[in-house]
């Protein structure tokens, strides 16, 4: 599994837009899609809430790539 580290400049950031943001779908309604679909897990377990606020230190696994959210 390809893993890519994400850097977070501010408190947090929607799921939709850190599956855009990290170059897995288009845009955040195509993030929205895929949390729907059931294809994204956050720290290990399934996430379903589209907009759930990630966090540095979480690690986000969708499409075969692991995202991890780091500090600046």
């Amino acid at each position: 599994m390809k893993t890519v580290d994400f850097e977070l400049d501010r408190e947090f950031i929607e799921l939709n837009q850190l599956l855009k943001l990290a170059g897995i779908c288009d845009s955040g309604g195509a993030g929205k899609q895929l949390v729907a679909e059931g294809l994204v897990t956050v720290d290990g377990a399934p996430e379903s809430r589209k907009t759930a606020k990630i966090r540095v230190g979480q690690v986000v696994v969708c499409e075969g790539l692991r995202i991890r959210v780091k500090a600046v």
